[in-house]
């Protein structure tokens, strides 16, 4: 059983007016030139902001962007994602630029009330993804209650996910990981069935942990991308170039002879679209059938696997996906992960995708609004659905509050 979110606070059950409130979101967004690529993390991040401010917090905001080497990397600056805040909220966000800090004290005793504070960039402090104690009581100094909403750094024990929460004597999750985790817990918990997996990308290695995690829950699995070709292989098919891992072969054999002993589904390709190299768009042709020729490499599933795969779709309950069929960003192979997001925008079912690739295939298909949920936490969903406990839920557990 899930432990979800027991012992934990919604930030609904915190009584914030007047207080400050530091508030850590996950706002790590492509940038291009300062032009934000894809908001849907920030816009993800709106109801808990604006639910505070409509309770008349004092909100000091942080997240980190990329992984900048030192605070002189300005590419790795907040300031559009500051700029965005300010035009969605229709108020006036601060950029404090020294994280380390304790300079916002007087920022928040002058506050006016439509206005914010976003911190830059946390991980302009080496502290950050050191867990640092000194850089989190810097913060607990002038804050009075801790919520975290940043699902897809919760699996990280940051100072800003697990030091500071431990400074502070109120703490609680906001509205996007509350969603997060529901419906997390409703592919472990009474999924409706029948429930399908959806996996690809590119190992089995990065797999393993949800497929034994899932192997007893699901009704079937649905293989695609590279790390079909460890399977197909596994059985005995001709892959050619196709990426193989190797020292995942026999684990690939006992996985299909223990989801065979179970009576469980597991579909893949029977055939493919391949080429002789990633880039070489020219040469990509369908295959007739499962085998692959040795000057050859999959890269896509073929139309007769995409039939077969959303047929299969069609009639499922629940699905989850995680992983794209194919190198789906170069237009030529990306036919089996838009048909896979398809399938599942023409499913009434419950349909849960797992971030990441994935999340970006959906969107880039143009059919991510038709999806129950997209995560926005790729690694953060991984980890949970796998049973790993995540540091930015545990420490805010009550039993662990000491």
């Amino acid at each position: 059983m899930a432990t979800g979110l027991k012992g934990i606070k919604s930030v609904r059950d915190l009584e914030v007016t007047e207080k400050v409130v530091f508030l850590r979101l996950d706002l790590n967004v492509p940038i291009v030139d300062g032009i934000i690529g894809d908001e849907t993390r920030i816009l993800a991040s709106l109801p808990t902001i604006q639910f505070l401010k409509e309770k008349g917090a004092k909100i000091v905001m942080c997240s980190h962007l990329g992984r900048p080497k030192s605070k002189e990397d300005k590419e790795y600056s907040l300031e559009p994602i500051a700029k965005r805040l300010s035009e969605l909220l229709k108020a006036e966000v601060v950029l404090w630029d020294d994280v380390a800090s304790d300079g916002v004290k007087s920022l928040l005793h002058n506050m006016k009330k439509n206005q914010l504070v976003l911190l830059e960039n946390v991980r302009f402090e080496a502290g950050e993804t050191k867990d640092s104690e000194e850089l989190a009581q810097v913060w607990a100094s002038y804050s009075d209650i801790y919520v975290n909403d940043a699902f897809g750094a919760s699996h990280r024990a940051h100072s800003s996910i697990h030091a500071l929460p431990k400074l502070l004597k109120t703490n609680g999750i906001g509205f996007l990981i509350e969603k997060e985790i529901n419906m997390l817990d409703s592919l472990l918990d009474n999924p409706k069935r029948p429930y399908l997996a959806v996996l690809g990308g590119a190992k089995v290695s990065d797999k393993i942990a949800v497929i034994e995690k899932l192997l007893d829950i699901v009704d079937g699995f649905i293989i695609g991308g590279a790390m079909a070709y460890t399977f197909l292989k596994a059985k005995g098919h001709a892959v050619g170039k196709s990426l193989v891992e190797s020292d995942k072969l026999n684990y690939a054999r006992q996985m299909i002879e223990r989801i065979e002993a179970r009576n469980k589904t597991l579909l893949l390709p029977v055939d493919h679209v391949v080429s002789t190299g990633i880039s070489d768009t020219k040469a990509a042709r369908t295959t007739a059938e499962v085998n692959i020729s040795e000057n050859e490499l999959g890269l896509d599933i073929g139309p007769k696997t995409i039939k077969l795969y959303s047929t299969a779709l069609h009639e499922a309950a629940t699905v989850f996906w995680n992983g794209p069929m194919g190198v789906f960003e170069t237009p030529e192979f990306s036919k089996g992960t838009f048909a896979i997001a398809k399938a599942l925008a023409e499913n009434s079912g419950n349909k849960i995708v797992g971030g990441g690739d994935s999340a970006a295939a959906a969107e880039a298909s143009g059919f991510a609004a038709q999806m129950t949920h997209i995560s926005t936490g790729g690694g953060a969903s991984l980890e949970y659905l796998q049973g790993d406990k995540l540091p930015g839920l545990e420490i805010l557990r009550t039993k662990v509050r000491t």
